[in-house]
């Protein structure tokens, strides 16, 4: 059984740079982790992928595996993330003690040794970036968190306090659905997804994708948030350090002692644009190695 299987979701666009990107980075960085299968999620639907990207992905041991997903559901904002999560974990059981589900535009800088979880804990997991629908927990709970919670069938009693990284604001539980270390047996993302397929297209969140689309960008997340705490107790989820999922493109909206003067530090970044990498001041010898594969991977 592997210690860690890592694991994206991507269209056929997002092959050219972000795949290879990643996968580069953890056969470079990622330690005694670095050898750990990458699998690589794309629909059906997509158009075929060039022989010249099969050959670079296969000099990386990446394992392309396509999977199906009704086109109504796939134009959905993140549908095929939920779907493409629940069939990396179905076929994750019995193969790995542990599957890493990360967002494309993630890169990794050191080995990322909390991705092998303490023996208790069944999630890993980073809060999200920024508030935006996201419940302040202080506040009263409005109607849409209200209705998460009572579709996803969450207690009062499992509602706690978490900051978010970049505006540092405290909400009730809203996890980052693009940085999730699971165990395949416990069936998580299969949960996210079943919930995600009933839920989306209710009329009941319809009304809120007609007041603000960014209920409809993010309901994944508010289900994902919802069914986690419907499904775990608090003391199995563990909470990894700010250096995990690092948000590149946010640096200077980030509190200034979240701001890392040692870029170089960070386990695990998210870069949302390729151009954001350029951008930032690493220090050799990772500035000079993320130079040359961009340059690389530009050419091709």
């Amino acid at each position: 059984m592997e210690k860690l299987i890592f694991v994206c979701m991507t269209t056929s666009n997002g092959l050219d740079i972000n795949v290879p990107l990643l996968a580069a980075s953890i056969r470079t960085f990622a330690g005694t982790l670095s050898d750990c299968p990458i699998w690589v999620f794309v629909p059906k639907s997509e158009n075929e992928i060039s022989n010249q990207m099969k050959k670079k992905l296969s000099s990386l041991d990446v394992k392309i595996i396509p999977f199906t997903i009704d086109s109504d559901e796939m134009k959905f904002p993140f549908a095929g993330n939920a779907r493409a999560a629940a069939a990396a974990e179905s076929l994750a059981k019995e193969k790995t003690k542990f599957l890493a589900w990360m967002g494309l535009d993630t890169i990794v800088i050191n080995e990322p040794k909390l991705f092998l979880l303490d023996e208790d804990k069944n999630l890993g997991y980073r809060p999200v970036h920024h508030t935006l629908i996201g419940s302040i927990y202080e506040e009263p709970i409005d109607s849409f968190w209200k209705l998460i919670y009572h579709k996803c069938n969450v207690s009062d009693d499992k509602i706690f306090p978490m900051k978010t990284h970049v505006d540092h604001n405290i909400l009730r539980p809203y996890f980052n659905a693009g940085y999730l270390i699971v165990r395949p047996e416990k069936g998580l993302l299969q949960s996210w997804w079943d919930y995600f397929k009933e839920l989306y297209r209710d009329p009941c969140f319809e009304e809120y994708y007609k007041k603000n689309e960014l209920y409809s960008i993010f309901i994944h997340q508010a289900i994902l948030s919802g069914v986690i705490l419907s499904t775990m107790e608090r003391q199995e989820l563990q909470e990894l350090p700010f250096t995990y999922n690092y948000p590149l493109h946010l640096y200077d909206e980030s509190p200034r002692d979240l701001r890392t003067q040692n870029l170089n530090d960070l386990i695990t970044a998210r870069y949302e644009k390729p151009s954001v990498l350029e951008t930032i001041p690493f220090h050799d010898p990772l500035k000079s190695w993320l130079m040359d594969q961009l340059d690389s991977l530009k050419k091709k």
